[in-house]
């Protein structure tokens, strides 16, 4: 999926175990390109399992999160822009809300995906 505010870009649907950079298009949407191609956008269907990194301090705090989360490729209910990621601790999160330069690795796609143990996600913020 991604947002309809970079549909006139070209695009490419995600691989797995490729990472990828938040973007800022000249549109002003960010979305998801591959280092050194920050022309095209890459798309990810919903329920891919990534990994985050380079979560910048404000999305941290906001959000209780760390530098580096596992996370979910969803689409988001509400709001203009609907692509985001839903974190361990509940958290969901607009892909706009990111820093460009934000790294995410995929790490299942949806195809190949096992099915997710949530209570195994959570865990990790059981005492953090």
């Amino acid at each position: 999926m991604c947002d309809y505010s970079i549909e006139m870009y070209g695009s490419r649907p995600a691989r797995e175990g490729e990472r990828y950079q938040t973007t800022r298009f000249p549109s002003g949407t960010i979305g998801l390109t591959a280092p050194g191609h920050p022309e095209t956008a890459v798309c990810l269907a919903c329920d891919t399992a990534l990994t985050v990194d380079g979560i910048h301090d404000d999305l941290r705090r906001a959000f209780g999160l760390r530098a580096t989360e596992d996370a979910v490729f969803m689409r988001l209910d509400t709001g203009s822009y609907r692509d985001g990621v839903r974190f361990g601790n509940g958290a969901e999160v607009s892909l706009q809300r990111f820093a460009p330069g934000a790294g995410v690795t995929v790490r299942h796609l949806l195809e190949n995906a096992r099915p997710i143990d949530i209570e195994q996600l959570q865990s990790h913020y059981v005492g953090a």
